[in-house]
């Protein structure tokens, strides 16, 4: 096997790595929140009903900014339903998911579960412009953030909540281009309602920070189209358009399926040409940012079929995809390409948290475990903060059905305020191990860490309620870091991180 390569020099950066790049998503959908973040009469759950044993892994997992409540379920949220007493709570049917929503989790429920997660968690409330508008947004932000002496601050007092919410970070709406939508627009129809939203809130508060909705997906028919026509109308008053992206190996293409990051890098710079296209039309000298506020593996052949049969269930077994260390070092992959656009991706939320399509399995009344995929993120999350390093990578390529010839090596480093190192690759060879070697020019590095390797020699080997680890990160051997160059050999299938100092 040719050996993989590339240099660092802290000369050549991307860009400095927001916080927010390691958000994740909780949506009323399946047992994402009912029995996954929130299980009263669980042997683990406080006082308020949250899973202390959920808690500790969100933790480690390492989250930020925490998308919610949807997701296609906000298109029919009504958030008044989710505030005051819970036994006062209506009932309603769940359009989105065939599903009953009860509101015994909601909006000050929410907040509360990210304060005890910890600071650096931090709320995006997606609002609803489906099937409401600009009033129910302006109450909305009302009863969450401001301090009081008027109708719905004073209410969320009343319902025991004195101090405002604090909600910098809103979603205008969730994916208005799909027709599956509630409230489905065109992108004119969604740009005059996202303007007119984003206009009333900014006169409630001119620092809020606005995402718009951007396609779907890159396959959209209206992709790019779409970003223009919405951006014509809201490109000076938002501060982000959002993307979404999921990924699963389709009629067995397992090769296409490792580059799926190909697909990802051309959607986000794809992304940015348009906004940067519209800025430039208008001449304006804003730049707007992207939020990739949905992203993951996710089995969606499989999804329909389970939602058609359902009959208006109470927090029903959906989207509960068990992922196997293919999967992990496919979605390392998707870390890294968001990393190498650290510049203008600034935002971006694993879809989801608990149970859907998510990192983190519970069993009601049971234990809570990691899925193969929860370690390249919490690793990313702790490793990945600082100034990511241009990576251009000279690599053995290999042939993919949807993407043609594809490198091998998947690459990016990330140096931390403390001078040291990480680099994050995965090898995309099932069958060969591959060779690394970095030039290191002016970093002042002399010894290797960690090097820290996700990979089996069953690439289908994945860990269950029955097995909860069976996958877990194991130390490589070999690495070396000599005379400014580093030396390693990438297992076939695998996530790397290394860590050098």
């Amino acid at each position: 096997m040719r050996t993989a390569r590339f240099t660092l020099d802290p000369a050549f950066t991307v860009g400095t790595v927001d916080p927010r790049l390691f958000g994740s998503f909780v949506e009323h959908l399946g047992r994402c929140v009912y029995t996954g973040v929130f299980e009263p009469g669980h042997p683990t759950a406080d006082a308020d009903g949250i899973r202390g044993d959920v808690l500790d892994l969100v933790r480690e997992l390492g989250v930020t900014a925490v998308r919610y409540p949807g997701g296609n379920f906000v298109s029919g949220y009504r958030w008044e339903d989710s505030v005051g007493p819970v036994e006062a709570r209506p009932r309603r049917l769940d359009p989105a998911w065939r599903s009953t929503e009860t509101n015994r989790f909601g909006l000050s429920e929410y907040i509360s579960f990210l304060r005890k997660i910890g600071p650096q968690a931090e709320p995006m409330m997606a609002l609803n412009l489906g099937t409401r508008g600009v009033a129910e947004a302006l109450q909305l932000q009302e009863y969450a953030n401001h301090p009081g002496g008027t109708a719905l601050s004073d209410l969320r007092a009343e319902h025991g909540d004195k101090d405002p919410f604090g909600i910098r970070l809103w979603c205008l709406g969730n994916e208005m281009d799909g027709p599956w939508q509630t409230g489905h627009k065109t992108a004119a129809e969604y740009g005059r309602v996202a303007a007119e939203t984003a206009r009333a809130m900014r006169q409630i508060d001119p620092g809020v920070q606005l995402v718009a909705c951007g396609s779907s997906g890159r396959s959209m028919p209206t992709f790019a189209e779409w970003e223009a026509t919405v951006l014509q109308e809201t490109y000076d008053l938002v501060d982000h358009i959002s993307l979404h992206a999921y990924y699963e190996p389709l009629d067995g293409d397992v090769d296409s399926f490792l580059a799926s990051a190909v697909d990802m890098e051309a959607f986000i710079e794809e992304v940015v040409a348009t906004c940067d296209h519209v800025g430039a039309r208008l001449k304006s000298r804003k730049r707007i940012n992207l939020s990739f506020d949905e992203w993951n593996v996710w089995y969606m052949s499989r999804t329909e079929e389970q939602v058609s049969a359902l009959d208006w269930p109470e927090a029903p077994r959906l989207l509960e995809d068990n992922y196997s260390v293919l999967d992990a070092v496919v979605l390392g992959s998707l870390l890294i390409a968001l990393l190498r656009h650290a510049d203008r991706v600034t935002v971006a939320c694993l879809a989801q948290l608990v149970n859907v399509i998510a990192p983190i399995m519970t069993e009601p009344g049971g234990p809570a475990w990691r899925q193969t995929t929860f370690f390249p993120f919490a690793q990313a999350s702790r490793y990945g903060r600082g100034e990511v390093l241009d990576v251009r990578v000279d690599s053995p390529t290999y042939a993919t059905r949807k993407y043609g010839e594809a490198d091998l090596l998947h690459a990016t480093a990330v140096r931390g305020e403390d001078g040291t190192l990480t680099v994050f690759a995965v090898n995309r060879s099932r069958t060969e191990p591959l060779p690394l070697d970095v030039a290191l020019n002016g970093l002042g590095l002399t010894s290797v860490v960690e090097h820290s390797v996700l990979a089996d020699a069953d690439p289908d080997a994945r860990n269950t309620l029955a097995e909860p680890d069976r996958v877990t990160p194991h130390a490589a051997e070999g690495t070396t870091l000599d005379g400014g160059r580093l030396s390693a050999v990438l297992e076939p299938l695998s996530w790397n991180v290394i860590r050098l100092a």
